[in-house]
């Protein structure tokens, strides 16, 4: 396997010495994976980003974890962050069908067997990323253990607007009207757009200065709201997760209590039917969990940290 040298925004990232290539997905898509490691290695987390993320954003996290001794991959999913934009408008969230992001996933498990990467393997999935990791696992991801950070089981909506969401999305397909904006959002990115005061990301005002100041430096990660087609792919995805049986393997589920973004419901669904999973609830969190007020992140990160040494 060749890997190719990709960019890698350092000046952003605010974490460990990192470095970034770029995986071809078997359909052909260039997507590009990084890989922090620090000193005395005992494990590497697969961290699955959410829809509109990218790499440098987890720069910190990868900090977190290499305290910790846990090496760390992320990924930009295809339509995202430096990999290949899918339609001509670069800034709508758009995928061809959902279980594409299953080739993004290959491309970095074949990458990381090349590459030998400290095993063993965990994986730590937010948001969009944790309905790909969740097929992902119940496909047969070869790690030791999950957590899961505000994981996308389901979408926030209120009961009337959900069958107009399907209606919509669907007549979408039929009409070649995919592209356009999911209504209420548009080609802006949420946290350039939204002030600090009420955002539904994080309670941590330094944290949300970090991600408005990565994506000021370097407009070209940025990703706007999410296409009628992404919603109608999404849409379904979830259906079809919930009809699935948890995996045998340890988990952990964090969810802030003030979680607006994904369906809080759905979540405690699956993991009330997950025979070794755990909820926890993060008091006073919103839906970045890994992102949030410093103590609560350093009792998030140990937890981790702790899990994985037990799983291993």
């Amino acid at each position: 396997m060749h890997l190719r040298n990709a960019p890698f925004f350092h000046d952003i990232a605010e974490g460990p010495q990192a470095h970034a290539w770029w995986l071809e997905a078997q359909d052909g898509v260039r997507i590009r994976m990084a890989y922090w490691q620090g000193e005395n290695v005992r494990g590497t987390v697969f961290l699955f980003p959410g829809r509109t993320e990218y790499i440098e954003k987890y720069g910190r996290s990868a900090a977190e974890f290499a305290a910790r001794g846990f090496a760390q991959i992320s990924i930009d999913w295809r339509g995202q962050g430096l990999s290949d934009r899918l339609i001509a408008d670069h800034r709508s969230g758009y995928v061809s069908a959902f279980s594409d992001y299953q080739l993004d996933v290959s491309a970095v498990l074949e990458a990381a067997k090349h590459k030998s990467f400290p095993q063993p393997w965990y994986l730590v999935a937010h948001s969009m990323g944790g309905a790909i990791g969740l097929r992902a696992i119940i496909e047969g991801l070869p790690v030791s253990a999950t957590v899961f950070s505000g994981p996308m089981f389901g979408i926030e909506m209120t009961a009337l607007l959900r069958p107009a969401a399907w209606a919509l999305s669907w007549l979408s397909q039929k009409t070649r009207q995919g592209h356009r904006y999911a209504p209420g959002s548009t080609s802006e990115t949420y946290v350039l757009d939204a002030p600090f005061e009420g955002n539904t990301l994080t309670a941590d005002p330094d944290m949300y200065s970090y991600m408005r100041r990565q994506l000021k430096h370097y407009p070209v990660l940025a990703l706007g709201g999410p296409s009628l087609h992404w919603l109608h792919e999404a849409l379904k995805e979830c259906r079809d997760l919930r009809r699935m049986v948890s995996p045998d393997l340890p988990c952990i589920t964090f969810l802030g209590d003030n979680e607006r973004i994904v369906d809080a419901e759905a979540i405690h669904n699956r993991m009330q039917r997950w025979p070794d999973g755990k909820l926890e609830i993060i008091h006073g969190g919103e839906h970045e969990v890994l992102m949030e007020l410093p103590d609560r992140r350093t009792k998030l990160f140990d937890q981790c940290a702790l899990f994985f040494e037990q799983c291993k």
